[in-house]
């Protein structure tokens, strides 16, 4: 979303700004996101988990983040192995996304939908056949994986894990095409587990494999907790600044 974590604050800084057309806004908090950027995660508790759950990592992935979360050490950080017990979060998150993409897709005109992404209308149809019940029970365990990284963070301040699993594939395709997923949610399973819980969470470049391209860690920090995810963003792109590749 920007090329460093000071835009970032900055960027947090316009848009969490109050509007009064969102019913689901927090209370307004005037605040300028770049006070205590600068502060370091000296004394910090983080937990590296590798994965989540059985989530496949490419190998050359693992090891960069393995790396990057190490470096956290020598800034003063205490890094611990550490997973939180979360359970496979698609199921959930499909009764969530799904029926939302299918009331959107309801509200464009029928003559239109041809111009629609195929695999966002596979879902809003997917979603269209989901039942109140499926998604009541999907809420109730969107609340139980709340509980779950809320005790978590009664330990740990951040989380550090691979963003992706793998590195990106072609544009156009929703999956690889060598793969057996068959739904963007099928190789993403470790980001859109913070989207259900509400946590802020921050992508950095760390490194890139041997294909050239980019691998990213993800910082998660408790629930809004937004300035401690910049602070430690801030703090790894101070130590290990990016720079493209010379090819």
């Amino acid at each position: 979303m920007t090329r460093t974590v000071a835009d970032a604050a900055l960027m947090m800084t316009v848009i969490s700004r109050p509007d009064d057309r969102d019913w689901y806004a927090l209370p307004t908090e005037e605040r300028n996101w770049l006070t205590g950027l600068e502060d370091g995660v000296s004394g910090l508790k983080l937990a590296f988990a590798p994965t989540l759950g059985k989530a496949p990592i490419d190998p050359e992935i693992a090891s960069a983040v393995a790396k990057a979360a190490q470096g956290f050490e020598e800034l003063g950080a205490q890094v611990e192995e550490a997973t939180p017990g979360l359970n496979d979060a698609a199921p959930i998150f499909a009764a969530h996304w799904f029926p939302a993409a299918a009331v959107l897709i309801d509200s464009i005109p029928a003559e239109r939908r041809n111009l629609i992404d195929p695999g966002l209308l596979a879902i809003a149809e997917q979603g269209a056949r989901m039942s109140l019940l499926d998604h009541l029970k999907a809420v109730r365990a969107r609340e139980a994986m709340g509980l779950i990284m809320q005790e978590f963070h009664r330990k740990f301040d951040l989380l550090l894990l691979p963003t992706m699993p793998m590195t990106a594939f072609e544009a156009g395709e929703e999956c690889p095409v060598d793969s057996a997923n068959r739904r963007w949610t099928d190789w993403t399973p470790l980001t859109y587990p913070f989207n259900l819980t509400k946590q802020p969470a921050a992508s950095l470049p760390c490194g890139f494999a041997k294909n050239g391209l980019p691998i990213g860690l993800q910082i998660v920090g408790r629930l809004y907790d937004d300035a401690t995810v910049l602070r430690a963003a801030r703090a790894f792109e101070r130590a290990q600044p990016f720079a493209m590749p010379k090819f």
